[in-house]
């Protein structure tokens, strides 16, 4: 269907070559560059993700981490976990003794051990072609002579002001002249821009050990973390095989556990054959059912998903008719109700990208500090901001997400690939903390179950159900906002859009790569 011409809007990016998406035009540019000059789409990925680290530095940078699902032609795609562990010092009791009774944001005991940058060199070691310093260097140039900041990157960047006086080092670099940059100021981060080199320079060693690693460590300790370089030589991606399930007719792959993309799954397994979904023939019910039905699977997802060697059910199971009845049944719940959700059906910022490369290999990738600046601990010498996933841990030592030592929280952030036929068609991603299951979910019921185009499928107005609230964006209509009040919904409307999505379309018989990018951010698709 062709878009309305008169009315705002966005065009879909078409080429038959090669395709990237990101949430910054510049990234965008660089990843296209890289691709034109003979780079895989992980090295395209690498390029434009480390340039998002510097240009949209509240979401994204070298002190986060990373996962992606890469599908090679004619292969079997596998994801890379690139999420860092717990320090081995940090148990329950050593939290405990400085008094914490739950992991804030800005403690450092929300440092996991970073882990995009091993994520990003044993990617480019299996995939890549351009040597690792020449992807690099767009990111470590814009550090050193200075960005201009974009519209959305300054939004947030106010939005946070108060967090980024938590640390001084932090507001030495993010706050210059003491506030938050304006749209088109140009920034600069000389100290990352050194990192990044040595980074391109010596891979992964150039982080984990030597000057940067002393810096980082330095820094947390001295704010009473219990890291240790140890901590940061023993971090390791893992490769793994993805977790899948059918919807509509194509197979969707995510990364599994300790990420949600399972509960991306099991809302979509949920809608899909549920008599009381196909027969709403209004959009305000669809909307509902599907925010109750999200909210209900986010509850057995914080029940239970963590790393996998402490998860107390199986991928197997979470995915069960078992699970599916439950999200059906609680999805007759109003969110504002302080209903128990009943027993559990078993016994027990952020950025993402899309690139698809002249050779076919897709990735779909995704690195994050988790909230927006991550803890807000920067490392003085080095530069690295650091995340702050470790708040995902729960400090009661019954919940199967406790801290332990050498522990992988649950994660919040999936890459997305669709299959079909044994090929990928669509390399996809949702940001936006939280929401990014329920995005996953929203955008292929707005593809797959009503025929959106793939960017009016990602401009289409977002709901949320979580917690007891039903959050809705400024695009949700008041007749709708009303019918979720008059089924007992407590509303809440954002001041700030559900997330960012990023997809390329492979039509494979045409040989044409279809590009989208979330108009929610600044990014753009750009191919050849």
């Amino acid at each position: 269907m062709s878009r309305n011409f008169q009315l705002p809007g966005r065009s879909a990016v078409y080429g038959t070559r090669a395709m990237i998406a990101t949430s910054h035009p510049e990234a965008s540019l660089v990843g296209l560059e890289v691709l034109r000059s003979g780079g895989t789409a992980v090295d395209a990925a690498i390029a434009a993700c480390a340039l998002l680290g510097v240009i949209e530095p509240g979401m994204t940078g070298v002190g986060g981490d990373c996962f992606a699902i890469v599908a090679p032609p004619g292969q079997s795609p596998r994801t890379i976990n690139g999420s860092g562990r717990a320090p081995a010092a940090a148990t329950l009791d050593s939290a405990a003794s400085q008094g914490l009774t739950t992991i804030e944001d800005n403690s450092p005991f929300a440092v996991t051990i970073p882990g995009a940058v091993d994520a990003w060199c044993q990617l480019h070691k299996d995939f890549g072609k351009l040597d690792l310093s020449r992807l690099l260097e767009p990111a470590a140039r814009k550090a050193e002579e200075g960005y201009a900041v974009a519209p959305r990157v300054a939004f947030d960047w106010r939005r946070h002001e108060a967090r980024l006086k938590y640390h001084s080092p932090a507001a030495a670099v993010f706050l210059p002249s003491g506030k938050a940059p304006l749209v088109g100021d140009v920034h600069h981060q000389p100290a990352l821009a050194r990192t990044l080199r040595a980074i391109g320079r010596k891979g992964r060693d150039a982080f984990y050990s030597g000057d940067v690693a002393d810096d980082i460590v330095g820094t947390l300790n001295e704010l009473g973390g219990v890291h240790t370089l140890d901590d940061f030589k023993e971090q390791r991606s893992i490769y793994e095989a993805p977790i899948s399930s059918t919807f509509e007719g194509v197979e969707v792959l995510e990364c599994p556990p300790n990420g949600q993309g399972l509960t991306a799954l099991l809302i979509l397994k949920a809608l899909e054959g549920w008599e009381r979904y196909a027969s709403a023939s209004d959009e305000p019910t669809r909307l509902r059912l599907f925010a109750e039905a999200s909210r209900a699977a986010y509850a057995l997802r914080d029940a239970v998903v963590t790393d996998p060697t402490t998860m107390p059910v199986t991928v197997e199971e979470f995915l069960s008719d078992a699970s599916v009845a439950f999200v059906r049944n609680a999805a007759n719940l109003p969110i504002s109700h302080e209903t128990r959700l009943g027993s559990l059906p078993w016994e027990t910022d952020t950025i993402c990208l899309s690139v698809v490369d002249q050779d076919g290999l897709s990735v779909s990738f995704i690195n994050s500090l988790f909230n927006a600046f991550g803890s807000t601990i920067l490392s003085p010498r080095s530069g690295v901001l650091l995340h702050c996933r470790g708040t995902s841990f729960s400090l009661d030592a019954t919940h199967p997400n406790c801290l332990a030592p050498g522990k992988r929280p649950m994660h919040t952030i999936i890459p997305g690939m669709v299959m079909r036929g044994g090929r990928a068609i669509m390399p996809f991603g949702v940001m936006g903390g939280q929401y990014q299951a329920a995005g996953h979910a929203h955008l292929l019921l707005r593809l797959f179950k009503e025929g959106l185009d793939l960017q009016s499928a990602i401009d289409a107005p977002r709901v949320f159900g979580f917690n007891r609230s039903l959050q809705v964006e400024a695009g949700i209509d008041e007749s709708t906002i009303r019918h979720f009040e008059n089924h007992q919904h407590h509303v809440e409307r954002l001041e700030t859009p559900l997330g960012g999505a990023q997809a390329i379309w492979i039509d494979h018989e045409r040989g044409v790569l279809i590009g989208a990018s979330d108009a929610r951010k600044d990014g753009c698709a750009l191919g050849y």
